[in-house]
């Protein structure tokens, strides 16, 4: 009867012990997927390529024929100001106006919570831009994907393009009346050069993007083309048509680093 007692004594004593270790076990993490799209918009209308005329502060007609540019280095922050960073590997997007797919960014991998900001920068940073070739690929692959977005001569990303037409462009080479706005710039390598590199913060107002395990949460971003002109300074076509490494290229960056806000959150 005595051992009966005591084998059942040590049976519950094992138990318990069980039990409680597998209390004690650490919770594994857990994720969610992030799906940020930028929207392209011209003030209160759609972008839309060859076909729109749209009219900058200035009063000049415009219309857009392209519309590309970088982000990189996203992070996603809390209210209580921890961050989650995306992995440096797989922080580079090339958006282009004429390629929905690339418009859309997905982030996996993102751990659950609330976020009620995000930050991300406009172009390529000079450590990646500086860094050996066979290291840039993806969006990076000068050769592939960021094709026409790479200054050979100039060893360095364009990290954003916008080109189009105007009646009031003067007549080019071409016989047509062009402005192309090619702005890129990390500060330079080897020599000096102005930092076009801009990091963008926005808040997600009063509906944080809730990230829950296995879900979807979609942020809306969109980008308005018309600030690019109507920006910081203002921006003639008339007076520069071309603006690509020269001074004023610090201006045109000062302008769309203001173009970026936060449309619609949803969790699917």
């Amino acid at each position: 009867m005595k051992n009966t007692f005591l084998a059942s004594g040590m049976s519950l004593f094992l138990f318990l012990t069980v039990l409680v270790a597998c209390h004690n076990d650490p919770l594994e993490p857990e994720y969610g997927t992030v799906q940020l799209r930028f929207d392209n918009v011209v003030g209160a209308q759609e972008l839309k390529l060859d076909s729109t005329t749209y009219i900058n502060g200035s009063g000049e007609p415009f219309t857009v024929s392209r519309f590309t540019y970088f982000i990189s280095n996203i992070k996603l922050k809390k209210a209580d100001g921890s961050e989650y960073v995306v992995p440096q590997d797989s922080s580079y997007f090339l958006t282009s106006q004429s390629n929905p797919a690339s418009r859309t960014v997905l982030l996996r991998n993102v751990p659950v919570g609330d976020y009620t900001s995000i930050n991300f920068v406009v172009g390529v940073d000079s450590l990646r831009n500086t860094m050996d070739i066979g290291k840039r690929t993806g969006a990076l692959d000068p050769g592939g994907a960021a094709a026409g977005m790479y200054w050979d001569w100039n060893s360095g990303y364009i990290f954003l393009k916008l080109e189009g037409t105007s009646a009031k462009a003067p007549v080019d080479a071409t016989g047509k009346r062009n402005f192309v706005y090619h702005i890129g710039l990390f500060g330079g390598y080897q020599t000096k050069t102005v930092n076009n590199l801009k990091t963008i913060q926005l808040a997600l107002g009063t509906q944080p993007a809730h990230v829950i395990v296995n879900g979807k949460t979609g942020i809306q971003i969109k980008a308005d083309v018309l600030k690019v002109f109507d920006g910081v300074k203002p921006l003639s076509i008339a007076a520069l048509p071309t603006i690509m490494v020269s001074d004023s290229s610090k201006n045109v960056a000062n302008n769309y680093a203001t173009m970026f806000s936060i449309g619609t959150v949803q969790v699917d």
